[in-house]
């Protein structure tokens, strides 16, 4: 038997409410890493125990494969119609390519299209395009049941005309506060200039928009604030383009970061080569075009980079929903936007209302009352740590919330107001985390053979003076932050020395 979390259950009981009332267009909506593949097993195990048979559509190979491992681990019979695969048309359930079934029963008829009483279709938000349409009108009689992390079109529209009825698991801030989704560490050094980048089918142009991000100096930004603010944590990376992605790959490896590079035309071996050097730690970084933005779990990659401006708050949230599966040692997400991307979507764990109208946007209110001109709930960056944090909330990160310095009081009645200076204080640290800083770099001294100096100026770089006279410290090893730490002030002095601002 599955064993289910709570929120599958109600929402397995709502779809079978849904059809039980003669709903037969149902659109599930649970955020990346909620368990959609689980909750479409146990519909497809309960369908096939009623005797009914079930096509489920897919586009990404690594979809159809998690669904038929997951159907496997059920004892569930199924056939995949794919490239490669030798057809099992007499199992009750078929998984399938959108293009190899699109190519074969409907572009040709090289085969007939298979019987199916529920036909579900994974990342539906994709149905909008011909291809999928032609093969969703082609089963008029069927249930179907669409899921999607984002229902919407790329524009932002609901995807009424297609489904009339929305089922929602909980959403990401929730899934947060219940165990299953961690939550993000957002930095945004940057917010791209693309005044003039044209807008086409509701996004930038790709083109313009890989010829604005793909300069030098914002690609050597990017490796800059990963060791800045990354902590050494494995990382996947979204480029504008091709050439993009390669760019920021070779910057990495110029600098002795272990990184490697995927697009849609890396051959599937070589393609599931890296991701598996990336999952064992062999490699820290893959940076990529448009390939890893759905259909692919990897819990243990602990941050994220965009480096790919988008308008479409669905692309945004996909990406990111990349990063924010628990796995152990693993207490956030780290997002690093050079895209300017949560400026214009908020943050992941915003809520959003999502809509089946086609002629409205689903909306993130909370972001668009941050977003009105004075609002007092605007995003800003933590001035302890960098984080970016709403105003008038505490960091989500380090917990830091400035005090407004204190107004004057009027004299009344010959009553005396106290005025007293509030400033906000930085991040203090205890003497025992002092000691362990500086014997973490007199570390890091012996093995790289710096002169005796470099420990003392670095100390004072951290904390504003010098350690004590005379200390010396046992050295002990440098814990990920410190590493980080200290590559981040030697590339800081580089590009100074190279004259970049």
């Amino acid at each position: 038997m599955m064993i289910l979390r709570p929120y599958q259950v109600d929402f397995i009981a709502n779809y079978e409410c849904a059809t039980e009332a003669g709903r037969k267009r149902i659109i599930g909506v649970a955020p990346t890493g909620a368990g959609k593949t689980i909750i479409a097993s146990e519909i497809i195990r309960a369908a096939v125990a009623a005797h009914r048979r079930v096509l489920v559509l897919a586009h990404r190979r690594e979809i159809i494969a998690q669904t038929s491992a997951k159907l496997h681990e059920h004892g569930i019979g199924h056939g995949i119609i794919q490239a490669g695969f030798s057809p099992r048309p007499l199992e009750p359930v078929q998984l399938a390519s959108v293009q190899t079934l699109h190519r074969r029963g409907i572009h040709s008829d090289v085969m007939d299209l298979p019987i199916a009483h529920l036909l579900i279709v994974d990342e539906c938000h994709h149905s909008t395009a011909q291809t999928w349409r032609d093969i969703i009108n082609a089963y008029p009689d069927a249930t179907l049941l669409g899921l999607t992390a984002t229902p919407c079109r790329g524009d932002g529209r609901g995807l009424g005309g297609i489904f009339e009825t929305l089922i929602e698991c909980p959403q990401v801030g929730e899934l947060i506060k219940q165990g299953y989704l961690l939550p993000t560490r957002t930095y945004a050094p940057v917010n791209p200039d693309l005044t003039g980048v044209r807008i086409q089918a509701g996004d930038y142009v790709e083109s313009q928009l890989a010829a604005r991000m793909d300069q030098p100096k914002l690609v050597g930004d990017i490796v800059h604030n990963w060791h800045k603010h990354g902590e050494g944590r494995r990382t996947v990376i979204f480029a504008t383009g091709v050439g993009h992605s390669i760019h920021i790959r070779d910057e990495f490896v110029r600098l002795g970061v272990r990184a490697e590079h995927i697009d849609g035309a890396t051959p599937k071996p070589e393609r599931d080569a890296t991701l598996s050097r990336l999952g064992d730690g062999t490699i820290q970084i893959v940076t990529n075009c448009m390939v890893l933005t759905e259909g692919w779990d990897m819990p243990d990659v602990g941050c994220c980079i965009l480096a790919r401006p988008t308008r479409k708050m669905g692309l945004y949230r996909q990406m990111i929903g990349r990063v924010l599966r628990p796995a152990k040692d693993k207490t956030d997400a780290i997002v690093i936007d050079h895209s300017g991307a949560v400026f214009r979507h908020g943050f992941a764990e915003d809520p959003v209302e999502w809509t089946l109208d086609p002629e409205r946007c689903a909306e993130n209110r909370k972001h668009e009352k941050r977003s009105e001109r004075g609002s007092e709930q605007r995003m800003l960056e933590c001035s302890q740590c960098s984080a970016l944090r709403t105003a008038g909330e505490p960091c989500p990160h380090c917990g830091f919330l400035p005090q407004r310095p204190p107004r004057s009081i009027n004299v009344i009645d010959g009553e005396l107001g106290l005025v007293e200076g509030g400033r906000a204080q930085g991040k203090i640290y205890s003497p025992e985390e002092r000691s362990r800083w500086h014997s973490m770099l007199s570390h890091i001294a012996h093995e790289r053979s710096y002169k005796p100096g470099w420990v003392a100026h670095q100390y004072r770089k951290k904390f504003g003076s010098f350690p004590a006279w005379g200390s010396s410290p046992q050295p002990i090893a440098p814990t990920p932050e410190v590493r980080s730490w200290v590559r981040s002030r030697q590339i800081a002095y580089a590009r100074a020395q190279a004259g970049a601002p």
